[in-house]
């Protein structure tokens, strides 16, 4: 009788662990987590240290009282999304977008590190779909609207377009000057295509001596903001957290002072984003 509860139990855990893997992804999750404890996803890093300071020396170091010190690298979360949304009325789009989970912007282009510009405020506020509204529609003309154009291009009441717009104005998310509407952004840049082109590859690495910057963002804010952006057609099939290697190079002024640059790993480019090492 012993050995048939013992069974019973087995085969209800079986089951159990079968259906949690196949329909709870937080469970799927929490199981890779385990696995690989001891490694991470990143995009390669494809320049050295060194190759870059060698090319842009002219530009860090003034002359020659200045120098160098030991650069450093370090690894910022991205959230890696596989996604599907409708391009057109008769084609399904599918593709992957990166989005960085400390700036919380999205990635347009890996190459070149093209990225949206406004979303990071978006989901600070919780914007939601009925903002986003208002949000796409104004960035769809340019970033400004009278109040007659936006409810004719919504569709809308103007009492609907007031409340809406009213809500997004308390969110600092748009200003009224007027009778005209304005993204409250400083050329935004937010109605793109909802998807990465991402060129580069993934490799493993192990978390033994390296440094991995902690998360501004959770990645379910980050899924929340991309659904309530790109509509109901816009479907997340699967979520990766991955990270860009990026290079602290400090120089050591005469006076004393240092100034640190930091720079993609992946291009060799300059980061110049003032919040993107807050």
């Amino acid at each position: 009788m012993r050995y048939v509860t013992i069974i019973t139990i087995c085969v209800i855990a079986i089951f159990s662990a079968v259906w949690a893997w196949n329909f709870a992804p937080s469970f799927r999750t929490k199981v890779e987590d385990f696995f690989t404890a001891n490694t991470f996803q990143t995009l390669e890093v494809r320049f050295s240290a060194e190759t870059i300071m060698d090319r842009h020396k002219k530009e860090l170091l003034k002359d020659n009282e200045h120098a160098f010190l030991a650069p450093s690298l370090k690894f910022y979360p991205y959230l890696l999304m596989e996604v599907k949304y409708n391009r057109s009325y008769d084609k399904t789009n599918e593709g992957v977008i990166l989005w960085g989970l400390e700036d919380g912007e999205m990635v347009i282009n890996t190459s070149t590190w093209e990225k949206t510009h406004g979303f990071r405020d978006c989901i600070a506020s919780n914007a939601t779909r009925q903002e986003f509204k208002i949000i796409n529609a104004l960035a769809g003309h340019g970033g400004a609207c009278d109040r007659e154009g936006l409810s004719k291009f919504l569709n809308i009441e103007n009492h609907v377009l007031d409340t809406w717009a009213d809500v997004c104005r308390k969110k600092s998310l748009i200003v009224q000057s007027g009778n005209v509407y304005r993204l409250h952004l400083q050329n935004p840049r937010i109605q793109v295509v909802p998807e990465t082109r991402l060129d580069q590859n993934l490799v493993t690495k192990h978390t033994k001596h390296a440094v991995r910057a902690k998360k501004r963002f959770r990645c379910s804010q980050i899924e929340q903001v991309a659904r309530a952006a790109f509509g109901p057609d816009f479907a997340i099939r699967k979520t990766t957290e991955i990270f860009l290697p990026v290079y602290s190079i400090t120089v050591q002024n005469p006076d004393g002072s240092q100034m640190t640059s930091y720079w993609n790993a992946l291009n060799g480019a300059r980061i110049s984003q003032p919040y993107f090492f807050e």
